[in-house]
């Protein structure tokens, strides 16, 4: 059975739906700046944030219920977008919801928080009956919670379960936020570089932190594709248990993932990768590709726009990729100068015009997890 993309939207620091956020990425516009918020960390630092008065000013258009997090609006937000050009019912018993986050409301435990302590609401499993009750789904929403491969998780899960024909539809929704908590955690691994992260690039020193919600609509109903058909092909999931933190120095996990997503009639036009610009993901990911022989094909990171958005970042850099494969283009990867990593790979470092059949989106995070997906466009 095929799946096909049917609608998608971002909402992040670049804009709140995927015609704005695609044509800043293009326009070489990045949202990462520099913020000085005490609430968030007690020094400054470089990240890629949502304004809160915005995501207040958006919520107040479709809702007066003040009792909603942050996390939780921009999830709402995201999927309500997204249902503006969908065709699909999400309140069939034939679609499901599926969220897929990292962190969640993981600023419930900060002290200062309006909402600090809310009972269950802590959990994702609240959280997603949150979101599945405002839009009136009959069933009880999947959630993926893998480290910062959720989001590619996510949507392979959504392919799984339209496959086995369980459901028609899937509505994967990707967020998470940017909270004190994430921010001291990476602080305390020394992984926060001290500029705007440089995806495999020689003087890169670490990733950029970023929040974001996105949506990508999954269907088996090839009819009701308004145009261009992208189909998700194929996927796989690979754990190679090297580390709490970090990635095989091999690439083994990676590198498997991406044998078991192509068979042997599958070409690639282009890796949309993880590139995080931490000194062993860039190195990891570019000896998996180079096992797998696809050293020769054009690769990017879309970090140096969004930074590293976690659990939402294999759906955001899905959404735009797939952009991309209906404009023929292959992105640049923002801040990336100097070649920088252990195998000879392709790095793209200008938009590049392009006939993109083939996309592969590669993902991994902490404890060893990887994951990767394949899109293919149909004329």
């Amino acid at each position: 059975m095929s799946v096909f993309v049917e609608s998608i939207n971002i909402i992040s620091s670049l804009g709140w739906s995927i015609k704005d956020n695609y044509h800043n990425v293009i326009s070489d516009i990045s949202g990462i700046k520099l913020h000085d918020n005490k609430n968030l960390s007690d020094i400054e630092f470089y990240a890629s944030l949502i304004d809160n008065s915005l995501i207040d000013l958006e919520f107040d258009k479709i809702s007066n219920n003040p009792n909603f997090t942050r996390f939780e609006k921009l999830c709402i937000l995201s999927i309500s977008k997204s249902l503006k050009g969908s065709n699909i019912d999400i309140k069939s018993p034939r679609t499901i919801i599926i969220l897929s986050s990292t962190k969640g409301n993981i600023e419930l435990l900060d002290y200062n928080s309006d909402n600090f302590g809310d009972g269950d609401r802590i959990h994702l499993w609240a959280s997603a009956k949150v979101i599945g009750d405002f839009f009136n789904s009959p069933n009880s929403p999947l959630i993926v919670s893998n480290a910062c491969i959720s989001g590619v998780l996510g949507l392979l899960l959504a392919k799984r379960v339209i496959d086995m024909g369980l459901y028609d539809n899937a509505v994967v929704i990707g967020a998470d936020i940017v909270s004190k908590f994430i921010v001291s955690g990476f602080q305390s691994f020394l992984s926060l570089s001290s500029l705007p992260c440089k995806p495999f690039d020689k003087k890169r020193n670490g990733l950029t932190l970023g929040e974001a919600s996105s949506t990508i609509i999954l269907t088996n109903e090839e009819n009701i594709i308004k145009d261009d058909k992208i189909e998700l092909f194929s996927g796989a999931v690979n754990n190679d248990a090297n580390h709490i933190s970090g990635p095989s120095r091999t690439g083994e996990g990676l590198f498997l993932a991406i044998k078991k997503t192509l068979d042997s009639n599958s070409s690639v036009d282009v890796i949309s990768a993880h590139g995080t610009a931490t000194i062993f993901n860039d190195n990891m990911e570019s000896k998996a590709i180079f096992r797998a022989g696809l050293s020769n094909v054009y690769v990017n990171s879309l970090k140096g726009y969004f930074g590293h958005t976690l659990g939402a970042s294999g759906i955001l850099e899905s959404a735009i990729s797939i952009e991309a494969m209906k404009s023929n283009k292959i992105i640049r990867t923002l801040g990336f100068n100097e070649f920088g990593v252990e195998e000879d790979i392709l790095i793209s470092d200008k938009l590049i015009d392009k006939n993109i059949k083939n996309l592969l989106k590669l993902s991994s995070g902490f404890g060893g997890c990887n994951a990767t997906i394949l899109f293919k466009k149909h004329d």
